[in-house]
């Protein structure tokens, strides 16, 4: 399976001056997606969940073309849940099996593009198998700089807070010694910037324990396509969204940040 086409990913500048935007419109530098309505679109199709979930891994790259044409160079997309182990096994499995197809046979298009692809999440439950395509892309892709494309797989939010809190006592380190930095080096989205907007696709408002820590200050917005069919229209959308809010971080209006 390929994950779409990559093909036309390029470097755009940061705002938007083509493909329908308004070119005096913000564009957001980290996008981050939780990728909702596989299922419904599988029963919306009449067929199994499998092959939504199929539709919904080969939106992957188009998506992550249509972004970096607007100008976005950082995404992260939510694509198996610390708590999506508890679904049927049948469906894990073909999850697992998904994922390995993906990244074995869409990395080097992505590469080619110039995409860099990152793993964010546990390691240690993965198939070995899938950890080590996840590994020799990243290292094949660690150079590329058009726009980076994080995949969280076996990732909570919370997890993610209690992992960083366990390591750093388990280095010893004094109470007076923790700061927020400290913390963040300890995440595993260590080094990248938090998202601007997280989108949420499905019709659905909850944040679903993705990205709790860098989420404080992005903005949200919750589109009601389903993920395999969420494209260039539903992206633009959420663009002129994201352009029209205005981003405090605990300031007031007539405050500069």
């Amino acid at each position: 399976m390929n994950l779409g086409s990559t093909e036309g990913i390029i470097a755009t500048g940061s705002n938007a001056s083509h493909n329908g935007l308004e070119p005096e419109l913000k564009v957001p530098h980290h996008v981050a997606i939780i990728m909702d309505g596989n299922a419904r679109w599988a029963q919306k199709n009449r067929v199994g969940v499998s092959q939504g979930h199929r539709a919904g891994y080969e939106n992957i790259a188009r998506v992550t073309r249509f972004l970096s044409e607007r100008g976005v160079r950082e995404i992260t997309l939510f694509a198996f849940s610390t708590e999506n182990w508890r679904r049927p096994k049948d469906e894990v499995n073909d999850l697992m099996e998904l994922a390995f197809e993906a990244i074995e046979r869409g990395v080097k298009e992505f590469h080619a593009n110039g995409v860099r692809l990152r793993h964010v999440g546990y390691e240690r439950r993965l198939p070995n198998e899938m950890l080590r395509n996840i590994k020799a892309a990243e290292r094949l892709t660690k150079d590329n700089s058009t726009i980076s494309l994080n995949l969280a797989f076996d990732y909570g939010g919370r997890h993610e807070i209690v992992n960083a809190v366990k390591t750093i006592v388990e280095k010893g380190l004094r109470p007076e010694d923790i700061d927020e930095a400290l913390i963040e080096r300890h995440l595993f989205t260590r080094g990248i910037p938090d998202p601007d907007i997280i989108i949420r696709t499905g019709g659905e408002f909850r944040i679903s324990n993705f990205m709790i820590w860098q989420s404080a200050y992005a903005e949200f917005y919750s589109s009601s396509a389903l993920w395999p069919e969420f494209g260039e229209k539903e992206i633009d959308e959420a663009i002129r969204a994201y352009s029209q809010r205005q981003r405090r971080f605990g300031l007031r209006p007539e405050q500069k940040r």
